[in-house]
């Protein structure tokens, strides 16, 4: 299905963003997301495949003051500071980032960001997005 074909549906809606790359995951989210991930304390997707989803999730959690994650049950949680998570939505603060040492040669880096609007020309829809700084 064409890119197109998606703007065109009555019934589109923008959803959390995900990135992975190698050893890298990255949440963006829109403004009625991070509102509405500041108050409930989560934010959640799911991507469908044929037989099976993955889910991911921003998760506000007690007692850590970084970022942490998981991946249990086809799901990638992030969890977010319970402290940060009322304070987000009407702050300047882009997002969050941490990179979590496993113990061994490996580390994952996570980041949650607002999403800004793009500089180039895009077919997305953009109009929930945060304004580009860099275009003001």
């Amino acid at each position: 299905m064409h890119l197109s074909a998606l703007e065109e549906r009555p019934n589109k809606r923008r959803l959390m963003k995900i990135r992975i790359k190698g050893n890298s995951v990255r949440f963006r989210l829109t403004k009625t997301e991070v509102e509405t991930f500041s108050k409930t304390g989560s934010y959640t997707e799911i991507t469908h495949f044929h037989h099976n989803a993955l889910t991911y999730a921003l998760v506000a959690k007690e007692e850590i003051t970084e970022l942490e994650a998981d991946f249990i049950d086809n799901t990638i949680t992030i969890y977010f500071p319970k402290s940060e998570q009322k304070i987000w939505a009407k702050s300047d603060r882009v997002g969050y980032s941490n990179s979590v040492d496993w113990n061994d040669s490996s580390a994952l880096s996570l980041l949650v960001e607002k999403d800004f609007t793009c500089m180039d020309n895009t077919v997305e829809d953009q109009s929930d997005n945060y304004p580009n700084p860099k275009m003001a």
